[in-house]
């Protein structure tokens, strides 16, 4: 039962997030830049009484991965003016993938390990 309220509840967001884009593109941008996703996970692992140090690393890990994800969301508006969504969609993450290479390797010389 626990699994089936986890997965409405997560899957409720989406849905909230993508209904509210309907109305508003810019209420829905700025609920969808929320953290939620990262807050409920932080709420499911605290319920599960995972360790303090995993719910802490996965916030940690979450700061420095949203980093490098910023560029698509600049990205994605400048391709869709020029090619479909999922050419749009594929390079904006594609480009993504490779600014978070190069922006690990450059955080692993600070001893920050991300992959």
């Amino acid at each position: 039962m626990y699994f089936l309220i986890k997965y409405l509840v997560t899957a409720g967001l989406i849905l909230v997030i993508s209904e509210a884009a309907k109305l508003s593109v810019k209420l829905g941008g700025l609920i969808a830049a929320l953290p939620l996703v990262t807050v409920f996970t932080l709420i499911w692992l605290n319920y599960e009484q995972q360790p303090i140090a995993k719910i802490s690393n996965h916030a940690y890990y979450t700061f420095w991965y949203v980093i490098p994800t910023l560029p698509m969301f600049l990205l994605m508006p400048y391709f869709l003016t020029r090619y479909n969504f999922w050419l749009s969609l594929f390079l904006s993450l594609a480009i993504s993938i490779g600014i978070f290479g190069v922006y690990a390797m450059v955080l692993k010389t600070f001893g920050i390990d991300l992959i």
